[in-house]
């Protein structure tokens, strides 16, 4: 069963109203804005009901901090209004509103417009739902395209979006950034941080792969994957400008080997000028490569990795990242996210044998 709100401070108005559509849908009452909003921050309706005219915070009011809250600002609202005047409708459908019905609100055209706007919204929902899931395949794709040069590359690729997204979500929840990083944006964020390694794609396979040591010049190369995963993305965002994440994996692409102490790659940005979601990258990024198994090495356990972390903490890392990746520790211990393997592993014979050859 669908839930209403009703805000409206004539109560002899809710209850009517709530009586009316009782039977088919589960009605929340509020006398006020500022009950209404104490109610959608425990448990969000389908759909509210707003009456314009009320005291102190009054229907435009309670709908712009509706709109603020990213949680709250789907919900399609219709206004109740006394007024028939041209303005008020028009300011009513500018504030954001999905409707507007006069009152005294005829039943049968109310139940109408109720059905047609939660139809609208759940189709609305299913779309959203539809690009989500086409964003997250678009990401899983190129790391399988990243696959055909380095299985250790997609596998990393995989692993650090699962991480970034819960180390953002903590960040969110925890509020030390405050508005700059929100629970909604850390679903989005997550989508962008999987192109970070893009401009991999862009450096030989002869460096990526190599087993020893690089020179200077060969490690000066790879650093232009950055450069380049910035370049390709902002082509892609040109020609999709609607696609926020892409723009976000731009940032993220150029800036995630940024420190915080400024000896980063490729503008040396220090501190807050280093943008969040970059900051964010560059702890989940270091994390992945402790905890993967190398040719040289055995990969480090989580704690071991952490306390490489903890180690960089105020030189190359956000001291206020660091802590609460700290707090968030055990949920990045058990992550295990692997491509498809086109090659799983098949690559590095290959060259090998190749090397043998020549």
């Amino acid at each position: 069963m669908k839930s209403i709100l009703i805000i409206d401070d004539n109560l002899v108005s809710l209850k009517q109203i709530s009586t009316q559509l009782a039977q088919d849908y589960e009605i929340t009452l509020a006398k006020s804005g500022e009950m209404a909003l104490q109610i959608c921050s425990r448990e969000q309706p389908d759909l509210i009901l707003l009456d314009v005219e009320m005291p102190e915070m009054d229907g435009f009011a309670t709908i712009a901090k509706l709109k603020e809250n990213p949680s709250l600002m789907h919900i399609p609202v219709i206004f109740l209004t006394g007024n028939h005047d041209s303005a008020t409708e028009v300011k009513c459908l500018e504030s954001g509103a999905m409707d507007f019905i006069t009152k005294p609100a005829n039943i049968d055209i109310l139940r109408h417009r109720i059905e047609l706007h939660l139809e609208f919204s759940i189709y609305q929902l299913h779309l959203e739902n539809i690009i989500k899931e086409l964003e997250d395949n678009i990401g899983i794709s190129f790391a399988e395209i990243l696959d055909c040069k380095d299985y250790n590359v997609a596998n990393h690729v995989l692993r650090t979006g699962e991480c970034f997204g819960i180390l953002a979500k903590e960040l969110a929840l925890s509020g030390v950034f405050g508005s700059e990083i929100t629970v909604e944006d850390a679903d989005t964020l997550r989508r962008a941080s999987v192109f970070h390694d893009i401009g991999k794609i862009g450096i030989s396979d002869m460096i990526l792969l190599k087993r020893t040591a690089l020179t200077k010049c060969e490690y000066d190369e790879v650093q232009r994957h950055c450069m380049i995963g910035g370049q390709m993305l902002r082509a892609i965002y040109e020609r999709a400008p609607s696609q926020n994440y892409l723009k976000m994996a731009i940032t993220i692409a150029e800036g995630h080997h940024e420190y915080f102490d400024g000896s980063g790659y490729p503008h040396g940005l220090k501190g807050n000028d280093i943008p969040l979601c970059c900051r964010i990258m560059s702890v989940v990024n270091v994390y992945d490569a402790c905890i993967t198994d190398k040719v040289y090495r055995k990969g480090l356990s989580p704690k071991e990795a952490f306390e490489v972390i903890r180690s960089g903490s105020g030189t190359k890392f956000d001291p206020r990242i660091v802590d609460v990746f700290e707090k968030a520790l055990d949920k990045f211990a058990g992550l295990n996210v692997q491509s498809n393997g086109i090659y799983k592993g098949q690559r590095w014979d290959f060259i090998n044998e190749t090397n043998i050859g020549s």
